[in-house]
């Protein structure tokens, strides 16, 4: 069994507002995706690792990322879809002969504070559920609003915030993503495929630090929990 880190990491990343896409902004002196690959290289329970970039951006990538710090796992890079779900399966497709039962990881290129101490977990879960999503549970009282009017409180207990990595086996999630192609279905995250196949799904408890970085706050905050003095 192999165990395979997809990394999408072809957003325009407009609402961070820079001249450059946001996985490429630096953090600590290094692309935010180089900090996002080094979980994956350090990690004994990844094999290898694929990364899907914008077209235009793959000699870019190779050379100012994985050829700079000199990530050995990145087994390719590959060009990203009009939308996430379109990399993804993308991805996906670059697979090097894979097997049903591989693990298939995919995580975000701009989370680089996944704890990588749960990948283990996550990798394990994956084969014993089929399924699995990192994730914490929602501090605030969520509502539903519909016309500017709040129409309903769900029960807080029950919620969670779904993050990245999800870990699927090679055979599900390839069979999720057909069937949303087929069906031209969009869905927020991969785990929202494979749930519309009937199948389940198991949560792990993350990090609240595990941010997207997607707007400038969340450049802030990224700075803050590396404690740059500079802030």
């Amino acid at each position: 069994m192999n165990t395979t880190a997809l990394i999408p990491a072809a957003g325009m990343g407009r609402r961070m507002g820079a001249s450059i896409n946001k996985q490429y902004l630096e953090l600590a002196g290094r692309p935010i995706l180089a900090h996002t690959l080094a979980l994956f290289e350090n990690s004994p329970d990844i094999d290898r690792i694929i990364v899907i970039s914008p077209q235009e951006e793959i000699p870019f990538c190779r050379e100012q990322v994985v050829s700079r710090y000199g990530f050995r796992k990145v087994h390719d890079i590959v060009a990203g879809g009009a939308e996430r779900q379109d990399s993804v399966r993308n991805g996906l497709g670059a697979l090097p002969e894979p097997s049903g039962d591989d693990i298939v990881l995919i995580h975000d290129g701009v989370r680089p504070f996944m704890p990588a101490a749960l990948l283990p977990e996550v990798i394990a879960t994956a084969q014993q559920v089929g399924g699995c999503v990192v994730g914490v549970p929602v501090k605030d009282t969520v509502k539903e609003v519909s016309d500017h009017r709040v129409v309903g409180t769900p029960v807080r207990e029950r919620l969670w915030l779904a993050q990245t990595p999800q870990a699927f086996p090679f055979s599900v999630i390839r069979r999720a993503h057909d069937r949303a192609l087929a069906e031209n279905f969009r869905g927020t995250d991969d785990a929202s495929l494979v749930e519309r196949l009937g199948l389940p799904v198991a949560m792990v408890q993350g990090s609240y630090r595990n941010i997207k970085i997607t707007t400038p706050e969340d450049l802030t905050l990224a700075y803050a929990f590396l404690g740059d003095k500079s802030l």
